[in-house]
């Protein structure tokens, strides 16, 4: 998949997680969302920053304008994201937080698409875009998978926090899944250890007579 198909599949995954939380009332359909929706964000941004803006830079002499202004929107999406991300819908703003950060990324997205992409295509031929691409789906695999609106966003420090980042957020990540699962007990064990547990009691029962 070429770098700019994978970046609108990735835009299209994030409108369709939009237009669910936005369509629902249930609180714990919603928390669920927001959790895709940070995790989908904070990947698709660091991949970007990382990969995707530094070789739009030195491809196409004209696109420094745009990719600034795309930084500049990022910035304010990894904020919000990091906000939702410590609140619940029972929280007061939380809807308007999810319908500010709905409208920021979709006119991201417009802009990118329209404008950013249309430069790319002038610049950038089939061959350049697909070897972009598989270099964007690898540092997909290492990205973080939460927002981090103070960590440097252009290399080489984007690189080296991002990595460091993903390193750390997929581990949390792994803990918190770990947490969740219940222990499923195991009968044969169970069946043991009561018949052990009953056997002091009738040797005692058996003495006292």
């Amino acid at each position: 998949m070429n770098a700019l198909m994978l970046l609108k599949t990735d835009h299209r995954t994030v409108a369709q997680l939009f237009d669910e939380i936005l369509g629902t009332n249930a609180k714990s359909k919603k928390q669920s969302l927001i959790k895709k929706i940070v995790k989908e964000l904070s990947v698709h941004a660091a991949v970007e920053e990382q990969v995707f803006y530094p070789a739009v830079r030195d491809a196409v002499d004209d696109a420094e304008d745009e990719v600034l202004e795309a930084l500049e929107e990022h910035h304010i999406v990894k904020w919000v994201l990091s906000e939702l991300e410590k609140m619940t819908p029972d929280d007061e703003r939380f809807d308007a937080k999810v319908k500010v950060l709905c409208e920021t990324v979709t006119h991201h997205v417009k802009e990118e698409e329209t404008k950013l992409f249309k430069l790319v295509r002038k610049h950038m031929d089939h061959r350049a875009l697909d070897e972009l691409g598989r270099a964007m789906a690898a540092a997909k695999k290492v990205a973080p998978t939460h927002p981090h609106p103070r960590a440097p966003d252009a290399p080489p420090g984007s690189f080296v926090a991002g990595i460091g980042a993903g390193l750390i957020d997929r581990a949390r990540d792994a803990v918190r899944g770990l947490a969740k699962a219940e222990p499923r007990p195991r009968r044969g064990a169970s069946g043991r250890a009561k018949k052990i547990a009953a056997k002091p009691t009738a040797r005692v029962s058996n003495h006292q007579r």
